[in-house]
């Protein structure tokens, strides 16, 4: 079959043969239809990210058709189309991943191949709304967007949200996840055009984050926040405590701008701000994700669709942080 494998740090990914999975009981052979990109697989690919090894197959997100299976229990599932849960080895407690969770791409090959072996509790029906490419884009972004908003940051109808980088895939589904819950949502971003895209998807208004006032011009939208959903951290996550409301949750998974600057503790107290950190989600989270894309027939921002063959350029359109929303691979 035909993969796309990192061999080495800062080499161009290697579009290639390989051998095709051999599965063991309980498990699936995924035929991949479409698979998209997300942020931790151009870290993978700079060599900034733990546990790197070579070669490998990158992506954890994928949605195709089950062509084999591991035993016969499992043959009902055969000809189904699924989306995959890139998240195993959660473990019983609900607040926190065990000691082995692991991310489909990483150690575990990905979904940038024809075909992938799977966990059969990792797959779910592919929502009926969504062609390959969409439902290749809603797994990783949304299971820690979903988890973000409503396990940690406890947003509700009504709740005032902020999501900077609503660029981002996860920015994005964000964006779409938080209206759907009937949040009132505002959101940052570099880009007047990805502004007025937010808004096209039902964010209330949004501010420039390299505008030297961006902050301030927050404050005079929304007043204050309820939930905060940050991915960048760096110098501007000081700003955010002043835009808290008391007892706001500020929420982060990632940190593409550098680490937390110097905080004014006394207003965190004060206010009673929780600053929580957030990875993934366990198969709960991802059941109720999959539950409201469903009802509420959410489709994810897909950017830019690239064959399998193209993953370079498309990892390098994400290096330049160029998209609104998801960048797929079609297989």
């Amino acid at each position: 079959m035909k993969a796309i494998v990192l061999e080495a740090a800062d080499k161009p990914l290697v579009y290639k043969e390989v051998d095709k999975p051999t599965l063991q009981p309980g498990e699936a052979l995924v035929k991949i239809k479409a698979a998209a990109l997300n942020r931790r697989d151009y870290w993978i690919t700079v060599g900034k990210y733990a546990g790197i090894k070579y070669p490998t197959i990158l992506g954890s997100d994928g949605a195709g058709i089950v062509v084999a299976v591991g035993n016969d229990a499992d043959k009902h599932l055969l000809d189904k189309e699924v989306i995959i849960d890139p998240a195993s080895g959660w473990g019983d407690d609900p607040n926190v991943q065990s000691d082995n969770f692991k991310i489909l791409g990483l150690p575990v090959d990905g979904t940038f191949a024809e075909y992938i072996k799977i966990p059969v509790e990792n797959l779910y029906t592919k929502p009926a709304h969504l062609n390959w490419e969409q439902a290749a884009a809603i797994p990783l972004a949304a299971l820690t967007t979903y988890r973000a908003l409503f396990f940690k940051g406890k947003a509700v109808k009504g709740s005032k949200v902020l999501i900077t980088g609503v660029g981002s895939g996860t920015g994005a589904i964000a964006l779409q996840l938080a209206v759907a819950a009937g949040c009132q949502v505002f959101v940052t971003s570099g880009s007047g055009d990805k502004l007025d895209k937010a808004k096209h998807l039902g964010a209330a208004a949004g501010v420039n984050y390299k505008a030297q006032d961006w902050a301030e011009q927050l404050a005079q939208l929304a007043g204050g926040f309820d939930v905060i959903i940050d991915s960048a951290l760096g110098h501007g996550f000081s700003k955010l405590i002043d835009l808290c409301n008391p007892g706001c949750r500020i929420v982060f998974f990632g940190g593409t701008a550098g680490n937390i600057p110097e905080l004014d503790g006394r207003v965190i107290f004060w206010k009673q701000i929780q600053i929580l950190g957030t990875t993934m989600g366990n198969p709960d989270d991802f059941k109720g994700m999959l539950k409201m894309v469903n009802e509420h027939k959410i489709i994810p921002v897909i950017d830019e669709v690239f064959p399998l063959s193209e993953a370079n350029a498309a990892i390098k359109k994400m290096e330049n942080s160029a998209q609104f929303g998801k960048i797929v691979l079609s297989v």
